[in-house]
């Protein structure tokens, strides 16, 4: 398995830059999951690091050697495509056998590592059976199969589940993720889920209008989000944001939501002007003698918790609460936050002005 890293990578199509000067590594042996909404640059990103699209500029590296104009059949990578891609007029055990088969390699090394694919994918059953007639999820382990069984440096994985409905998609997650754990192998992902790369992934990028927005383990975006889109997108329902004017020190300090004042953690950066305070809906609180107060507007009950949006004086605001709170529309209800899990950002930019509690996350700067 192998080390990957993009420096300084950009793609043009014409006028069009897709992806924008994106700088990252994928540690070997990482699950690497590429993160963003439909058009962002995170295909294009790894069909540049497969080989299937040359970049403009920058550099690719696979286990220290860079091969950004290299061709994908130089690269010794595998690529699992969402559609299975799989040959409908061979059976399982030859459509896994296929790529040795076409190198030459010996009948009796095909059979084995055929076998032992097979055994990790718990396919042994259907090994003689045609393509034509297995379930999407079984159609899915062949694919896989046959990008395992060449032990590649690298299996780079394009929406994989895209294509499976969503109660088998959740359990081939957990299985896919398993089945990286048993190998040891470098994985890169693609998805636009944000909940399948919060499951499945050690590292995340995410991406937006080809521009690497933050980079970091799952907790730590979730945490301490880059930008308001990072916010936005992870979590769900996503971060709340109340806008208002104000100035924060360097030292940090505490925002000033109409005449009451908000503890929040220490900012990187002073800043004067218009400022967005951002808050997940798990770390609102009701208390009645809160001094910042919104009226209900609506109640989603979800079983075990309920999801409570309010009106207040900044904008809505949502709040995950446990559903034994009794909650009616038109209630006027004081709310708490959680002031250390809080983030600010400058409202014209929508970068992060607090600093990130742990070491190791990126944001575009």
């Amino acid at each position: 398995m192998a080390q990957i890293r993009i420096q300084n990578v950009c793609k043009e199509f014409g006028p069009f830059t897709a992806v924008q000067s994106s700088s990252f590594t994928i540690e070997d042996g990482e699950f690497f999951m590429l993160l963003g909404p439909s058009g962002c640059g995170k295909t294009t990103t790894l069909r540049m690091m497969a080989g299937l699209e040359l970049p403009t500029s920058g550099e690719i590296f696979i286990d220290g050697e860079e091969v950004g104009m290299k061709r994908a059949s130089q690269r010794d990578i595998a690529f699992v495509f969402q559609m299975f891609a799989l040959y409908p007029h061979m059976n399982v055990r030859r459509n896994i056998s296929y790529p040795l088969v076409s190198q030459g390699m010996k009948r009796e090394e095909v059979r084995t590592r055929v076998t032992e694919v097979a055994r990790i994918l718990r396919i042994e059953h259907i090994l003689d059976k045609p393509v034509g007639g297995l379930s999407g999820g079984d159609r899915q382990r062949v694919a896989l199969g046959r990008a395992i069984v060449r032990r590649p440096k690298a299996f780079f994985m394009d929406e994989p589940l895209g294509a499976l409905d969503a109660e088998f998609r959740e359990h081939m997650a957990e299985e896919l993720r398993a089945l990286h754990d048993r190998m040891g192998a470098t994985t890169v992902y693609v998805t636009h889920d944000q909940l399948e790369a919060m499951q499945m992934g050690d590292k995340i990028v995410v991406m937006n209008h080809g521009v690497v927005e933050q980079f970091g383990r799952p907790q730590q975006i979730y945490d301490w989000p880059a930008t308001k889109f990072v916010a936005q997108f992870i979590g769900s329902p996503s971060m709340n944001f109340l806008d208002f004017e104000g100035m924060i020190g360097i030292n940090g300090n505490s925002v000033d939501l109409g005449g009451i004042k908000v503890k929040v953690p220490a900012a990187r950066e002073g800043r004067a002007g218009r400022l967005t305070l951002g808050v997940r809906p798990e770390h609102v609180s009701f208390r009645d003698d809160a001094v910042y107060r919104g009226r209900v507007s609506a109640v989603e009950y979800l079983g075990t918790t309920q999801i409570v949006t309010l009106a207040t004086q900044h904008g809505e605001l949502k709040a995950r609460i446990s559903s034994a709170r009794t909650v009616r529309e038109d209630d006027l209800i004081g709310l708490d936050f959680d002031t250390r899990t809080l983030s600010l950002f400058d409202a014209e930019t929508g970068k992060a002005l607090i600093s990130e509690a742990n070491e190791g996350v990126q944001g575009h700067g």
